[in-house]
């Protein structure tokens, strides 16, 4: 009873584009409405990873993001590269910027959320905040003020599922405009898609220790 509204898969189509292309790692635009991996169930096999495999044939999951965000995502191009790749997540050495369009606006400029998260199991995919979580945090900062939403810059310091959703929404009390899960009323009305977008991805090449980076759009960083 009650819990989330059922989503049925329909994958947008076309290739994906290229972002940035080394001999260890690819990265790509994810669209939002793409699974970044296979999901359970049939017509769930269309996702960023099958696509990029079919693409760069021996490329290697190394993170997600959500269904409903859209931007970089990184893989890697053989087994040794995913391992480095995995542990500079895993070790939070990879940077990480994402971009959000929230309803209403914060008190102040900038700020830290440090709330843990977990499953809301009756409700799941859904998380919540909650104590016995584990410990996520969020950096945030604005970028534009406008007449009834903010623009924000969001760096998560942890990489929980759902935490900036949860955390703007929960934290804050500003959903992200367009988000099915965690947004309702005229927030969820504003905007047909999730408006989050990971725009900016900076990694240690596996080939020398030098840094790399991607954006999804220039002047991002």
């Amino acid at each position: 009873m009650g819990g989330p509204p059922q989503l049925i898969y329909r994958p947008p189509p076309g290739a994906l584009r290229i972002v940035h292309l080394d001999a260890d790692a690819v990265v790509v635009e994810k669209p939002a409405g793409l699974l970044s991996v296979p999901g359970k169930g049939p017509g769930m096999a269309d996702c960023a990873e099958a696509r990029v495999a079919a693409a760069f044939p021996g490329a290697l999951i190394v993170h997600r993001l959500d269904l409903a965000t859209s931007g970089l995502m990184l893989f890697a191009r053989n087994a040794r590269a995913q391992r480095i790749l995995s542990g500079q997540f895993e070790k939070r050495i990879v940077r990480k910027r994402y971009e959000a369009e929230v309803w209403g606006a914060p008190g102040g400029d900038s700020g830290r959320i440090e709330a843990p998260l977990r499953a809301d199991w009756p409700n799941r995919p859904k998380q919540m905040i909650a104590a016995d979580g584990r410990m996520a945090v969020t950096d945030w900062e604005v970028i534009e003020r406008r007449k009834r939403t903010t623009r924000l810059s969001l760096r998560p310091l942890t990489g929980r599922s759902h935490q900036l959703r949860v955390h703007l929404a929960s934290g804050l009390g500003l959903p992200i405009l367009g988000d099915p899960l965690y947004a309702s009323g005229e927030a969820l009305a504003a905007s047909p898609r999730l408006e989050l977008y990971a725009v900016f991805l900076a990694w240690r090449r596996p080939e020398d220790g030098e840094w790399a980076e991607a954006r999804l759009w220039e002047g991002q960083g």
